[in-house]
């Protein structure tokens, strides 16, 4: 009986968990869909509530399982999500730079990061729709640069359309955590190993639950 959950901890060294916020419309399904299933669709459909992939990478020889949390981007819904900040570890901040009130409403998106999530999470800021032509660009690289250097954090423009920088923005985000893991790793193993087995259980009955709903 106990082989099972041995195979499961082998499956990955470490499980990240993320969590896209931004206003609704912005593409945050989009850039979801396109890094765990390598595809785009042109037709909108407003997530409701939370949804969330998994997908394993490998980082630098080592296995990083992320489970991937899609939140609703409507005011509605905010209640909802806000519970799902205190477990991310690492928060991806989506603005439309064919919008700008979406980049505009990123400080709100960081105060309620500020509210309810952890202190340490990490945290990157993505411009996403950048395939879109120059003429219909409402916020310039260099605003989007700006504010991520004010808040300290990554900043990358992305396409869900194209797949320009997707990879790399869930890539570098999750190997941030992993050092930040690392790190915590060398100075409280006991700990975090308690964290891993619980996450671990907890992402396992999630997966459950969701195999479940879609069949």
């Amino acid at each position: 009986m106990a082989a099972p959950p041995a195979r499961a901890r082998a499956d990955y060294d470490y499980l990240i968990k993320l969590l896209l916020i931004g206003d609704s419309g912005v593409g945050k399904s989009c850039l979801l869909l396109r890094f765990s299933d390598g595809s785009f669709t042109t037709s909108f459909i407003t997530t409701i509530g939370i949804d969330f992939k998994i997908r394993t990478i490998e980082l630098d020889g080592k296995r990083i399982k992320l489970q991937i949390w899609d939140t609703a981007g409507q005011e509605r819904f905010r209640t909802i999500t806000t519970a799902y900040y205190r477990g991310a570890m690492g928060i991806l901040l989506v603005y439309d730079v064919t919008d700008e009130s979406s980049f505009n409403n990123i400080r709100n998106w960081i105060r309620n990061i500020e509210q309810h999530a952890s202190d340490n999470v990490n945290k990157i800021l993505v411009g996403n729709k950048a395939d879109m032509d120059e003429s219909k660009r409402a916020v310039p690289t260099s605003k989007g640069q700006a504010l991520a250097d004010e808040y300290g954090i990554k900043f990358f423009e992305t396409s869900a359309k194209t797949n320009m920088n997707v990879e790399e923005v869930f890539f570098s985000i999750a190997r941030d955590i992993k050092q930040r893991l690392a790190d915590t790793d060398s100075k409280s193993e006991p700990q975090t190993i308690k964290i891993n087995q619980a996450d671990q259980g907890s992402g396992a009955a999630q997966a459950a639950q969701k195999s479940g709903c879609c069949g």
